[in-house]
Parts: C-alpha cells; sequence; structure tokens
C-alpha cells in the first residue's frame, strides 16, 4: 500500500479551488490514483450541521471565540472520521480549507490571537499537518466581482467588509510566505486552464509511490 498524502487547497472566495480540486481528482484517478475530496466546515454530518450555522446570516453576533471553536470542532470530526482514516488506508485526501483558514480568517481577518487560533486547531487535529498546500491568491476586488457574478445569497463571511478580505488575503501570504517548503502560490488571475498545468506539474512528484 503506498503512502497517503494529505493536500489543501487555499484562498478568498472565488478564487476557483473547488474547480481545481475537481479536476485533479479526475487527472489522479487517470494517473491510477485513489483519491477522496472534502471540504471544510463540512464533510461529516456533525461537520456540515455546524457549517449551516457558521455561514447562516441568521447568527450575524456569533463571537469571536464561538466561530474559532465551532471550525475547530468540524475539522476535529473530519479529521477523525475521515481524513486519517483515508491516509491510512494509503488514499489521497484533497481538502478545501483547513487550519490556514481559520488562521487566515479568524486570526489575520478578525485579529484574534493568533497563537489561540493555533493551539486551538493543533489540538484539534492532533497535530495533522498537510504534505502540500495550494494557495490560489486572488485580489480582494477580483474576489468579489467574481461572487457577484456568481449569483445567489451570501453567507455570513462574504458579507464582511473590504477591509476584513484584505486582512485575510495578508494573512494567507504570510502563511505561505512561513512555510515555503509546504505552499505553492498560484496566481487565481490566471485561466483554470493555465492555473492547473502549473499545479499538475508540481502534484505528480509529490505523489510518486
Amino acid at each position: 500500500m503506498g503512502k497517503g498524502r494529505f493536500i489543501t487547497f487555499e484562498g478568498p472566495e472565488g478564487a476557483g479551488k473547488t474547480t481545481q480540486i475537481r479536476l485533479l481528482e479526475d487527472y489522479l484517478r487517470l494517473k491510477g490514483k485513489e483519491c477522496i475530496t472534502v471540504r471544510e466546515p463540512g464533510g461529516t454530518p456533525i461537520g456540515d450541521g455546524i457549517r449551516q450555522i457558521l455561514l447562516s446570516t441568521e447568527f450575524s453576533d456569533m463571537r469571536p471565540r464561538t466561530e474559532i471553536l465551532l471550525y475547530a470542532a468540524s475539522r476535529a470530526q473530519l479529521v477523525d472520521q475521515v481524513i486519517r482514516p483515508a491516509l491510512e488506508q494509503g488514499k489521497i485526501v484533497l481538502c478545501d480549507r483547513y487550519v490556514d483558514s481559520s488562521i487566515a480568517y479568524q486570526g489575520y481577518g478578525a485579529q484574534w490571537d493568533l497563537q489561540e487560533v493555533i493551539q486551538i486547531n493543533e489540538w484539534a487535529t492532533g497535530g495533522l499537518k498537510p504534505d502540500r498546500t495550494y494557495l490560489l491568491d486572488l485580489p480582494v476586488e477580483m474576489s468579489q466581482s467574481r461572487m457577484k457574478n456568481r449569483g445567489g445569497k451570501k453567507d455570513r463571511m462574504e458579507l464582511k467588509e473590504k477591509l476584513f478580505h484584505e486582512r485575510v488575503r495578508e494573512g494567507f501570504l504570510s502563511l505561505a510566505q512561513s512555510a515555503p517548503e509546504r505552499y505553492r502560490k498560484l496566481d487565481a488571475c490566471l485561466s483554470k486552464e493555465e492555473i492547473f498545468g502549473q499545479l499538475a506539474e508540481d502534484i505528480l512528484n509529490l505523489v510518486k509511490d
């Protein structure tokens, strides 16, 4: 049995994470690799219930500490119920958001104590770290424009002010700079084909047996 690999995708709303995960899943399966995809918050029945609370505009008065703990709770369930078992079976796990999203959104965006966010999530995940993280970087103006064109009702995070999202982007870029061995930054302004070309070139070295 080959070694499992844990690959996460980070970035703002509208950056194209879901599209790239779908393309990568198809590509890996064509290469004979067994993989699963998960998303955060969610990915389990408990996590999906927490997701509804976290993203609902009904709870606009949610306190930062509550938000941090709910994300961590969803993540703890996902790691124990889905991610670790898949990795132990030698599968590749493609995850749409992980701990770095909490650091960027709650730490940088909401300006909560970074070390508290990190420590809570270290405990929640049992210290599980990704083998590779792809950051799809996108200017805030373009992210907001894409979300507007997408239509539909905005969730609680999307309704945050522009300055909040500027801080989130700064957080992601800071994380990528601090962990260059794990992170690969991709320009989400490029076409989905150009982005995936860069991603596919990197991924084969990572998942080779």
